[in-house]
């Protein structure tokens, strides 16, 4: 009976050593696909970027919180979860089904959309901290480190303005589901967005409409025959001017816009799209200085108004690139809708002031003037 002891006493030392010397569990792949890119806003830095779940394990992660951490010193920068966490969330791996599954399953990829507002400068590098449940310890929550990725600072290109004049409201938001932002496309062997950074621009008047009231023809618009303009010195190396547009705006359409692609110094491509068609004045191959007319606003592909839409990226092809962040020079802001479904119908709320003491990119759904 004593030896029975013995063995039994010396088999749970063994078993618990070898417990605590266990290796570490299995967890998220964190990754970036494309580093952050610094640029400047009305409020101070921004940073926009996703985060990548990669769930290699035998059963379900369920992410509850992200940390977002100051690569240097381990500063938390940001801190998501409940619904700050399910408003950035994408649980399918689509980039744009946030809703298709509770936890992300085993053998599948979730995406997190990050946007960081700083008002200082932005750190050199970051890295990112996971809470999680993984249900196999009931209630919980573990916790992973990795993701790091370094913060491109002092290289976004600074443009000139698209249009002329104003009110423009500046559209674009990262939390639509099915906005720019969270569509991605995998050509030539890669996952790519390219409307990381993109922005539909719609001229308003004075109250807030884009259009008189209760007008349903797209050239009464007040965005539709605005000139389009080259933001920088470029080349155009691309022009579709054939295809019709909607006449009103209750027609639908899924068909392809009219756009222009110039290409810009340090290997940037600028994209415009829904020009009207027949307005261009340039062509394939030629030169443009920045301020040129290269078309006009119309109601060309798939758009909810006439609209300019605009992107910068890293390649000729746009949804073949990845977006890139810009800002622009001289432009007043004279205020912003804090929801979309505003514009249009109610004027915006006013924070006039003088143009941006350096040049810096919209705000969602902020409302600005170009200036000359």
């Amino acid at each position: 009976m004593m030896f029975r002891r013995m063995f039994l006493s010396i088999a749970i030392l063994v078993f618990g050593a070898a417990a605590a010397q266990a290796g570490p569990e299995e967890t998220f792949d964190l990754q970036i696909p494309a580093a952050p890119m610094a640029f400047a806003t009305d409020h101070g830095i921004g940073l926009v970027y996703e985060l990548q779940l990669g769930n290699f394990t035998r059963h379900d992660l369920q992410p509850v919180r992200v940390d977002v951490l100051d690569g240097a010193d381990g500063r938390v920068l940001a801190s998501y979860d409940g619904a700050d966490l399910e408003q950035r969330l994408d649980r399918s791996g689509m980039q744009w089904k946030a809703e298709t599954f509770r936890a992300i399953p085993s053998g599948r990829r979730g995406v997190v959309f990050i946007e960081l507002s700083l008002v200082e400068t932005p750190p050199r590098a970051l890295r990112h901290r996971i809470g999680y449940l993984d249900g196999t310890t009931a209630g919980v929550t573990r916790e992973v480190e990795g993701g790091d990725t370094p913060v491109i600072i002092g290289r976004t290109p600074v443009l000139a303005p698209p249009l002329k004049g104003g009110p423009w409201v500046a559209i674009h938001d990262p939390r639509w589901e099915r906005g720019h932002r969270r569509v991605a496309y995998s050509l030539g062997g890669r996952l790519r967005t390219p409307g990381r950074h993109a922005i539909d621009f719609v001229k308003l008047d004075a109250t807030g409409r884009k259009a008189p009231v209760g007008e349903d023809l797209a050239a009464r618009t007040y965005s539709h025959g605005q000139t389009v303009r080259a933001v920088a010195d470029g080349v155009v190396v691309r022009v579709v001017d054939r295809f019709p547009e909607r006449a009103r705006l209750s027609d639908e359409t899924r068909s392809e816009g009219n756009h222009i692609v110039l290409a810009l110094e340090g290997g940037h491509y600028a994209h415009y799209g829904h020009l009207r068609p027949g307005s261009a004045t340039v062509e394939s191959g030629a030169r443009v200085k920045s301020g040129d007319k290269i078309a006009e606003v119309g109601f060309s592909g798939s758009a909810s108004d006439p609209q300019l839409h605009f992107a910068l990226t890293d390649g000729p092809e746009e949804l073949a690139s990845e977006g890139v962040a810009c800002t622009f020079t001289q432009y007043r802001l004279l205020g912003g809708f804090d929801d979309a479904s505003r514009i249009g119908t109610t004027g915006w709320t006013p924070s006039p002031g003088p143009a941006p003491a350096r040049p810096v990119m919209p705000t969602p759904m902020s409302v600005i003037e170009w200036l000359e």
